[in-house]
């Protein structure tokens, strides 16, 4: 690439990301300005001379991703989306931070043109890059050819101290290194300022030796404040660089031209009037305008969008070529980009009778994997260094590696993660974000809990991402108290937008992979058993698609018995030995609330209806079951290290002893009188 070509506004240009981030936190009274202030000069360079993209369509594919993955110093961001030409104005950078605004307080995607991935916990956008990374090197391995290389594209991030101290970017840069992302720049912040002050408090490692084991490239800049030539050197070196992602580490001031600047004071409030005054002064604005931009600004940034739009047009032809060439490879990449299923894909997964085996729902969810691979190409999964217990490595498919190592290649559809949960999760984030694949994850549901900021963010953002979450209960025995989720379940039941799976047999497993893929804006965790479950007789893929279904039916009923996963076929057995005993007891699954939530009411009151007890099982907390019944069994609080078999007798999770609990509960209700109402039936639902 050329050297370094001054351009006559670039100073003005740089001074006016400083003066409208300032007026933008100014206008709102909250935010951070000393981040944007700092990094005015990197983010001039990156987006007027590197970043490629089309401001008319935001979602051009092989644009480059950029991510902010110090979200805190989203003015930054929302101002060079203004400049840019981006469906952003500057009534939207005046309603910062303010009710349904285009420009909330720290970047979501899908709320605002141009934003790739939500940040705001810090780390998380530094490991949605690596996703992003790995899914523009698969995608190019599998579908570019000689003479076509459609998916090339950069992923550029922002990220500062805080990102750097958090544990998921760790997670994530050390796999990225192992990588070999040559495709992935970092622009690190080096100003020494968190929230408590000078990082040398609690942050004195050295940063460059750390990214150097990684098997980084590392360059300097020096003085980030004004020196866009060696800014433009370093990014123009980064590109260069095809085996290993790079970090820049960039000397800024936080806050520069502020009277604070280089101190915590500028980091989180706005800068004070008389400041903004001097600091318009001193760039040569006239500090009694607000949100001024010199026409020479725009003009600058207006080829941006000439020079994105024209990449573009020159992608278009360049698909069209290929289409001409390779026509199955475009049919299938274009059906991919526009995330549209495979016609018939359904008709892969497996049927179970209930004279089939028992099988844990574990090895289920792996025979499904394996029917779906061949179907669903767009599937590219993983797993935390569990894929021996987790099963989610299809036969003979081919790893995720750099073609250097010997161990796969680029083309490979499986992730080895290591133990790495939290980076696992954001990194499949950043993977469903680029688009044209479907990521998949692996870990023990109780180390779901390790990732849970990767899941809530998942849940946020819309990600369509699937967790395999195995060894789901005391169920998995011996291994005790520390592996057994107990209070996981609820947890991930009540986040938003998240989907959580407790299939009960085949079925019921080959049901929640039929909704998780077809959920393409929502999250689902799919929690597996390690212990065999018999198939039922009842259950099929089309009730159990609906949430919840009765599975044993009864008329005039003295009692229902709601339950999921492990414990359904032992609810079963109870109503056996309440029937027998004159009590008819009807068995209802409910494998997944969010889904049977979003059934119609009319449906939900026929499960679960009214004029007698419901009754909750479930080998683990009860917390939220009251929503769905009127009495609860559970566990009290923790597991305990024995055969699985034993620890079930010992919470009273067997079928005799539900049966003496749900005799007791039908006596109870008999004795109190009166109609008892469905607990779905309510004056307020949400």
């Amino acid at each position: 690439m050329a050297s370094f070509a001054p351009h006559q506004n670039d100073d003005v240009a740089v001074a006016t990301i400083r003066i409208l981030s300032v007026d933008t936190v100014a206008k709102a009274n909250s935010g951070h300005p000393g981040a944007p202030m700092g990094l005015a000069p990197a983010a001039h360079i990156l987006f007027s001379r590197f970043l490629n993209a089309n401001p008319k369509n935001p979602n051009w594919f092989n644009r480059d991703r950029f991510v902010l993955s110090n979200g805190h110093g989203c003015a930054l961001q929302y101002v060079l989306l203004h400049l840019l030409g981006y469906n952003l104005t500057l009534d939207d950078l005046k309603a910062f931070r303010q009710l349904d605004s285009k420009t909330p307080g720290h970047p979501e995607a899908g709320h605002t043109e141009g934003i790739e991935v939500t940040t705001g916990p810090l780390g998380q956008g530094f490991a949605n890059a690596v996703g992003l990374a790995i899914a523009q090197a698969h995608l190019g391995a599998v579908f570019n050819k000689d003479g076509f290389d459609l998916i090339n594209n950069y992923t550029y991030v922002f990220t500062g101290d805080g990102c750097l101290m958090e544990g998921v970017a760790a997670e994530a840069a050390s796999l990225a290194g192992h990588l070999k992302l040559g495709n992935l720049v970092v622009i690190y912040d080096d100003n020494h300022i968190s929230i408590d002050g000078d990082t040398n408090v609690a942050f004195t490692e050295d940063v460059e030796q750390r990214f150097l084991s990684y098997g980084w490239q590392v360059l300097h800049v020096h003085d980030g404040d004004t020196d866009l030539a060696s800014i433009y050197a370093s990014i123009a070196a980064a590109r260069e660089e095809k085996d290993k992602p790079t970090i820049i580490k960039l000397r800024t001031t936080i806050g520069y031209g502020s009277k604070e600047q280089g101190t915590h004071g500028v980091h989180g409030s706005p800068l004070k009037a008389d400041d903004i005054v001097s600091l318009k002064q001193k760039f040569g604005f006239n500090p009694e305008e607000k949100f001024a931009v010199p026409q020479g600004t725009y003009d600058l940034y207006s080829e941006f969008g000439k020079r994105g739009a024209a990449l573009e047009e020159q992608w278009n032809a360049l698909l069209a070529a290929y289409a001409e060439k390779y026509p199955q490879e475009h049919a299938e990449l274009t059906r991919r980009i526009a995330g549209k299923l495979p016609e018939g894909w359904e008709k892969a997964l497996p049927v179970y009778k209930p004279t089939d085996a028992a099988v844990a729902s574990r090895k289920l969810s792996e025979i499904a994997l394996t029917a779906l691979a061949p179907v669903l190409p767009e599937l590219i999964g993983g797993s935390a260094d569990l894929t021996g217990s987790n099963l989610t490595k299809v036969k003979n498919s081919t790893d995720f590696q750099h073609p250097s190592t010997g161990l796969g290649n680029y083309a490979g559809t499986y992730i080895r993660y290591g133990v790495r949960e939290h980076g696992m999760g954001a990194i499949a984030n950043g993977i469903s974000a680029y688009g044209g694949a479907i990521p998949y994850v692996a870990t023990f549901l109780n180390f779901v809990s390790y990732a849970s900021g990767a899941v809530r963010l998942s849940a946020l953002s819309q990600h369509h991402v699937i967790w395999v979450a195995t060894h789901d209960s005391i169920g998995l025995g011996e291994d005790g108290p520390t592996h057994q989720p107990v209070e996981t379940q609820i947890a991930l039941r009540a986040t938003p937008n998240l989907a959580f799976w407790r299939p009960a047999d085949g079925n019921e497993t080959s049901a929640a992979y039929l909704v998780a893929l077809k959920s393409n804006k929502t999250p689902s965790v799919l929690s597996l058993s390690r212990q065999n479950l018999p198939q039922l007789d009842g259950s099929s893929i089309e009730k159990a698609s609906r949430g919840g279904y009765v599975l044993v039916e009864e008329d005039n009923e003295d009692l229902t018995i709601v339950s999921t996963g492990s414990e359904v076929s032992i609810a079963v057995d109870a109503a056996k030995k309440l029937k027998e005993q004159g009590i008819k007891t009807r068995v209802v699954s409910l494998p997944c609330w969010l889904v049977f939530d979003q059934q119609p009411l009319e449906y939900r009151l026929s499960v679960l209806r009214s004029g007698a007890p419901i009754l909750s099982l479930e080998a683990a907390s009860t917390a939220g079951w009251a929503k769905y019944s009127h009495e609860q069994w559970g566990l009290p609080a923790w597991g305990g290290s024995a055969p699985y078999q034993k620890l079930y007798e010992r919470f009273g999770i067997t079928g005799s002893n539900i049966a003496e609990v749900g005799k007791k509960v039908v006596d109870f209700y008999k004795q109190r009188g009166g109609k008892l109402a469905s607990p779905l039936e309510k004056a307020v639902n949400l």
